[in-house]
């Protein structure tokens, strides 16, 4: 059958005390919106984003700095129902099963989805759901218990909820109320609804508490890195992006940017992925006296790509000459921009060894990397 995905981004941050979009808030870098959009990516044959309609360029510049590119953006209505009901009619007439997602979801999973399109796939429907965990009173407006609720067959609803689109067109059609979730409206409508696990995890971002604990759930990973390179004449001096002026250079394939190779095996290995010799051989003609600066845009890249955000980049660089601290402010924010960060995410530091060793002595220069991924 053929899958598309609805994400929901028409709520405002109100309730956390923000003034963006709350899907636009950045968890470990990355905006909640494009972390959604990520789960969804691979299960389904096309997305569509519904916004408020003055933020649809907003999300269009969003989306297009991470690579993702939805089937389409339309404008939400008066509510969620109504939102909703935009988001089918901008489905393409071959779409089969429609995931309903609450794009402030940022932390569902594939496999929650996946169980999501089986159960729509065989039943019609499927909804992410957990059960109720505490006990659930029932009690009047004055705050007067009158009963306590069998919590065993409590459920608290999630999404995706997936059903056929032509079922969610009959019931939009049908609607005789507004309703908070498509589940309600499809039991208003006479369908049934089937209910598959969701997660804990799976929170919807409300209020400034549920922010700071989807920042604590991201994985840290830490990676090092170490390079260097022999200094000779007639060739330039490119340490951290930035061209220091000097009467030596280093030798290397590239432009053997010590700084920059350093971090980038820092990055990679954080995230597993490799080194930069097997990502950028140094037999490859194509990489002869490149700037290292694109090598390490193009790892930027591949970490986005594999789900990764940079949490911070530390470089110390080695060497007896030439002073590099008046450089130093020009390659974080060299780095920081070939990353797509703060440049308060980078550090640069310079220290000598006292002329001991090949980079005291003026015949190398070396580095040292430390970087922090989330995942």
């Amino acid at each position: 059958m053929n899958v598309y995905a609805l994400l929901l981004c028409g709520g405002s941050g109100t309730r956390m005390g923000v003034k963006e979009n709350k899907t636009l808030l950045k968890i470990g870098g990355v905006p909640a919106i494009i972390r959604s959009f990520r789960a969804f990516e691979p299960l389904v044959k096309g997305i569509v984003l519904v916004t408020r309609a003055e933020e649809e360029a907003v999300f269009h510049e969003a989306l297009s700095a991470c690579g993702c590119a939805p089937l389409a953006i339309v404008a939400g209505g008066e509510d969620r129902q109504a939102s909703a009901l935009n988001g089918l009619r901008a489905l393409p007439p071959d779409a089969d099963i429609a995931l309903i997602h609450d794009g402030a979801r940022p932390f569902v999973t594939e496999e929650i989805i996946r169980r999501v399109i089986e159960s729509a796939e065989e039943y019609g429907s499927g909804v992410a759901a957990v059960p109720a965990r505490d006990t659930v009173k029932r009690a009047d407006a004055e705050g007067r218990v009158l009963e306590t609720l069998d919590r065993s067959a409590l459920w608290q609803m999630q999404t995706p909820q997936g059903f056929f689109v032509k079922d969610l067109l009959d019931a939009h059609a049908k609607a005789p109320a507004r309703y908070t979730d498509d589940a309600a409206l499809m039991e208003a409508a006479g369908h049934s609804v089937w209910l598959v696990p969701g997660s804990p995890d799976n929170i919807k971002l409300t209020s400034p508490e549920d922010l700071r604990m989807v920042n604590g759930m991201l994985t840290p990973r830490v990676g090092t890195g170490f390079d260097a390179h022999r200094l000779v004449e007639g060739r330039a001096l490119w340490l951290g992006g930035v061209r220091v002026p000097y009467e030596k250079g280093l030798l290397g394939h590239s432009d053997a940017d010590v700084a920059l190779h350093a971090l980038m095996d820092a990055l990679l290995g954080a995230a597993a992925m490799g080194d930069i010799g097997k990502l950028f051989p140094d037999k490859d003609p194509q990489y002869e006296g490149i700037s290292s600066l694109i090598l390490l845009k193009e790892v930027g890249k591949r970490l986005g790509e594999a789900g990764f955000t940079v949490g911070n980049a530390d470089v110390t660089i080695v060497c007896q000459a030439p002073k590099l601290s008046p450089y130093i402010p020009a390659m974080q924010e060299a780095i920081a921009n070939a990353l797509g960060i703060s440049r308060r995410q980078v550090s640069v530091k310079a220290t000598t060894t006292e002329h001991m060793g090949y980079e005291g002595s003026g015949e190398g220069i070396s580095a040292q990397a430390a970087a922090l991924l989330f995942s």
